[in-house]
């Protein structure tokens, strides 16, 4: 099936003969489609004459460029020192084991869920903790865990 590109090509208009608008353009053409897959890319080196390597390097260089589709909750697991002290590892343990996540995949096959692992989510004194969406849970056992994620299925 092939992708229909007409929201991409109206975001590309507005950069067309403008210098620097690399990064912009690609978190405008990711907020658009959600991700930024191989084929966009390659459709807006092509329509921007901009060589694909370019746009792969920097989609793969900055974190907030994603590559892959997202699931519907975004469930941010806090890495920070407070969170990984406090057992963050049990806890990101527990999500993988609730989402049924398979090994190196972080995203669940209903595509309900995307797990992260982020740097702090600056609560350490709610350790350890974790971010579904814009909600907060803290002070986390892992036995917690499926109840929270419950919530958020429907």
């Amino acid at each position: 099936m092939e992708q229909d590109y007409s929201k991409v090509d109206a975001i590309l208009a507005s950069y067309r003969g403008k210098k620097g608008i690399l990064i912009p353009m690609l978190q405008e053409v990711q907020n658009e489609m959600g991700y930024l897959s191989r084929d966009c890319m390659k459709y807006v080196a092509k329509a921007m004459q901009i060589p694909a390597a370019e746009i792969f390097g920097v989609a793969t260089f900055y974190s907030m460029f994603r590559l892959k589709q997202q699931g519907k909750h975004i469930v941010r697991v806090c890495k920070g020192t407070a969170c990984h002290v406090s057992d963050a590892d049990g806890i990101k343990s527990a999500l993988v084991e609730a989402l049924k996540l398979p090994k190196d995949e972080n995203t669940t096959e209903d595509m309900m869920f995307t797990l992260m692992e982020v740097a702090c989510l600056g609560c350490c004194s709610l350790a350890p903790v974790i971010m579904i969406d814009d909600m907060t849970f803290g002070k986390l056992v892992p036995e917690a865990i499926p109840a929270i994620l419950d919530k958020f299925r429907f």
